[in-house]
């Protein structure tokens, strides 16, 4: 007769009984995380139906109407464009405005880019990071007024010390040979530091094991520059680029404070004759037709940058 064994059973480890046992799933939400989501984008959403989409829509609406304020809006059909085509002014404001920004974002691009590879080889201080980043802190309306006051052709400091070192005075704001790229220099020296600081971002997304392999093998610091970081830094020089022409295209303040458009239309950019076309004639018709040509034009730029650029590519692997 077969006896049963009567020894115990064998007892498992402290915690194994825990890690056998099956993992309760856990209880998820009966609308799942839609209603959370929808929740914290409802506030950005919402500003940007009504601050942005509805007024796109709406002022595309009026560049096909004779629109004043007093009476209401009356569709003319593509009169304000075909207006737009003819308006010598309207064309002549489209010339200063590209003038503007080829010299504001090459000068401001060449610039940043110096800046950002110069904090990054030399030094990462917060405190000069800072320093570089003040005058972004300052509105147009200010850095405009005090560069008046700067570059005035008698009382400015500007000119003072042009005329200390013996050279004649130089009507920066005054002349139509030096407005425009006094104002191009102005916006430069304002928005540099916000720009360069951007590429340093992106500069500090490079492995320093490239800049290593490439000291072994003897590259200097020039041919580091052309070999790794421009192409490295390609995608964010390229959003950087896409940004600040979009922006460029729409000065207004700077201009505004310091010329007004003078002297003789030599710095009446696009969107100065646009707001004067709105607010000073009461044209809204037409104003709104030059707003929706610009959203073309830039519209147009940006796609082609994007594609030139391929800006949503990256060669880091």
């Amino acid at each position: 007769m077969t006896v049963a064994s009567s020894s115990p059973p064998s007892r498992l480890p402290l915690g194994a009984a825990e890690a056998v046992a099956p993992v309760k799933k856990a209880k998820s939400r009966p609308g799942g995380d839609g209603a959370l989501a929808a929740l914290f984008i409802a506030p950005a959403m919402l500003g940007f139906l009504v601050f942005l989409l509805w007024p796109t829509l709406r002022g595309i609406y009026l560049s096909f109407t004779d629109f004043n304020l007093l009476t209401p809006a009356e569709w003319v059909g593509l009169g304000n464009y075909v207006r737009m085509v003819n308006d010598p002014i309207f064309w002549q404001s489209l010339w200063v405005t590209v003038e503007y920004v080829v010299l504001n974002i090459g000068v401001q691009t060449v610039a940043a880019l110096a800046i950002a590879v110069l904090l990054q080889r030399l030094t990462q201080s917060s405190v000069l990071r800072g320093i570089v980043l003040a005058p972004y802190l300052m509105s147009n309306v200010v850095a405009g007024i005090v560069w008046l006051w700067i570059l005035d052709t008698q009382l400015g400091i500007g000119n003072e010390i042009i005329a200390g070192l013996g050279a004649d005075r130089i009507p920066f704001l005054a002349d139509e040979t030096w407005a425009i790229p006094t104002i191009a220099m102005i916006n430069v020296w304002r928005h540099v530091g916000y720009t360069a600081l951007l590429l340093f971002a992106g500069l500090m997304a490079i492995p320093n094991d490239m800049y290593e392999a490439a000291r072994v093998d003897g590259a200097s610091e020039w041919r580091m520059f052309w070999r790794i970081t421009m192409p490295l830094l390609r995608p964010v020089l390229a959003v950087v680029l896409i940004m600040t022409v979009i922006g460029s295209f729409q000065v207004f303040d700077t201009v505004a404070v310091t010329t007004d458009g003078g002297p003789a239309n030599a710095t009446n950019v696009l969107q100065l004759y646009i707001y004067d076309s709105a607010f000073g004639r009461f044209q809204f018709g037409y104003a709104s037709a030059m707003s929706v040509a610009l959203l073309v034009v830039l519209s147009a730029i940006t796609i082609l940058q994007y594609r030139l650029t391929r800006a949503g590519q990256t060669d880091l692997g």
